[in-house]
């Protein structure tokens, strides 16, 4: 298992990120999902809640170039289930899930994203709650070695979620030109403390200079309640 605080601090651009495991004590299920950037226009960008659900939105209006990357919702709250992505396929999860069809159906519709040439890569989780406790997924959708016409889909499921520990995949490998999308399974890390103690944690391993936002949710696998925490760096 890896140390999530060095894991996040080895790179000063892992892009976005996106962290699903069990807390210390067993009892909930522990989200986290950070942004950067490196532009003016991702930068730009600021966290805000909407019912039980996250969206992301421009801090200053008059300095958003283009909205159709940046702006979506990471996270969506379905009825047993729980979906977090880094982009617009959140709602293509959603909606498939409402139609009876499953998170892999979803994403084997949609491919990386269209920015060359990084081809910035779509990474995605979705939770499942039942009689107490939870499993979880996580996709990466990525080019084919920086190819535009050929995507490779890769699905991880996770049946049995272990008390401290989680998995964490993020959209890049370094910081780069073009930038190295993210090689491999999700990073097995250490999930630790309270969600006040793991947001503080998650947020100050990020680069300073290029960290934008964090959205942290703990939820309780007895009520299916939830705790959620987030940090702006625009304020």
């Amino acid at each position: 298992m890896t140390d999530l605080v060095k894991e996040i601090s080895s790179t000063t651009y892992p892009g976005r990120g996106i962290i699903i495991g069990k807390s210390e004590d067993g009892t909930k299920a522990v989200i986290g999902y950070f942004i950067m950037g490196r532009s003016t226009n991702s930068r730009n960008r600021v966290f805000v809640k909407e019912g039980r659900d996250l969206k992301t939105q421009a801090f200053d209006p008059s300095l958003l170039s283009d909205p159709s990357l940046i702006i979506y919702a990471p996270v969506r709250t379905l009825e047993g289930s729980t979906v977090v992505t880094n982009g617009d396929q959140t709602d293509t999860v959603r909606d498939f899930i409402l139609e009876g069809k499953s998170f892999e159906d979803a994403l084997r519709t949609r491919t990386f994203e269209p920015d060359p040439p990084n081809f910035t890569p779509r990474i995605s989780g979705i939770l499942d709650f039942a009689d107490g406790d939870f499993s979880y997924k996580m996709s990466i959708l990525k080019s084919n070695e920086g190819r535009e016409a050929s995507a490779l889909r890769f699905f991880f499921e996770y049946a049995q979620p272990v008390a401290g520990e989680g998995h964490f995949i993020h959209t890049y490998k370094c910081d780069g030109n073009p930038i190295p999308s993210f090689e491999g399974e999700p990073t097995l890390v250490d999930i630790k403390g309270d969600i006040d103690t793991f947001t503080n944690n998650v947020w100050n391993a990020l680069n300073e200079d290029n960290k934008v936002s964090l959205y942290t949710r703990f939820i309780d696998l007895k009520t299916g309640e939830f705790e959620d925490r987030i940090v702006n760096k625009n304020v």
